[in-house]
């Protein structure tokens, strides 16, 4: 069941955020004006965590925002974060599903409502960032007919310790 959050239900905003296995990178490769990536993966696998962030209250009353919550039958095990971009396209900032459920469908519904929402908006696609690092995220997002837009080696440069890029997906809607 996906819910739109509300004053009611807010109080399980960033519940599914749980960290993930790094065990490689995608290593993306630009040329004749498409984006192809190979996999590299790493021999030693470490845990990643994002950050919880704090909840903000517009994306429940603001149009142009909007946050859907998956439930089990009470429990929320996923969540998708939404807003609209200056370039026409709903951008889609973060997606979260609990660890034990992923892989079970969860993510699709997410991004199913993500569509949803944006052709509702007329909106020309969906668009997201993730790292490199983020493997299995960036296995989902091909799987589900995004494609590599962009590739910012600078956006994480503050972070020493991270060695990521930003990989930025695309999902345009036909007819545009």
């Amino acid at each position: 069941m996906i819910i739109k959050m509300s004053h009611t239900n807010s109080k399980d905003y960033n519940k599914p955020n749980e960290g993930l296995i790094v065990y490689g990178r995608i290593v993306p490769k630009y040329e004749n004006d498409i984006w192809t990536y190979t996999e590299e993966l790493f021999s030693d696998h470490y845990n990643k965590q994002y950050d919880s962030e704090d909840i903000d209250i517009s994306y429940i009353d603001d149009k142009n925002k909007a946050v859907y919550l998956y439930y089990d039958d009470v429990n929320c095990i996923g969540q998708i974060r939404l807003r609209s971009y200056w370039n026409g396209y709903a951008f889609i900032e973060d997606i979260a599903v609990a660890k034990k459920w992923r892989k079970k469908g969860v993510g699709t519904a997410l991004l199913h409502k993500a569509i949803e929402w944006a052709r509702q908006h007329n909106f020309i696609g969906l668009m997201l960032e993730t790292q490199d690092v983020n493997v299995s995220a960036c296995r989902f997002y091909a799987k589900n007919n995004f494609v590599i837009g962009a590739v910012d080696n600078m956006l994480y440069s503050k972070f020493p310790t991270a060695n990521e890029k930003a990989i930025f997906w695309y999902y345009k809607f036909c007819g545009y």
